[in-house]
């Protein structure tokens, strides 16, 4: 089987550059942001060492904003990525050790 990594998700919102503010201070990147047409627009952010991003926009996708209801993301040190995250202003939950992992 040849491989197969994923490269792209869209995330479904109503605003888009409230949207694109909140990824960009995660501490995304915008690596692109071009509006094809009156009712098209593409934003592709992708966090920092990965190789998979995220696409916001406007018409991109059927799906309701709200639809997609979380994202899960690996860490190095989750302390570490906690304390930066609040730092930045980010409202974080508190760290929770579950039953999967």
């Amino acid at each position: 089987m040849t491989d197969i990594k994923l490269e792209l998700v869209a995330v479904p919102v109503t605003d888009v550059d409230r949207a694109k503010a909140f990824y960009e201070k995660l501490g995304f990147n915008a690596n692109h942001d071009v509006t094809v047409s009156e009712d098209i627009r593409f934003v592709q952010l992708t966090p920092p060492g990965s190789a998979c991003s995220i696409a916001i926009g406007k018409g991109l996708t059927r799906m309701t904003p709200g639809a997609l209801d979380n994202m899960q993301v690996v860490v190095t040190d989750i302390e570490e990525a906690y304390e930066d995250l609040r730092g930045r202003g980010v409202e974080v939950t508190e760290i929770q050790d579950l039953p999967w992992g």
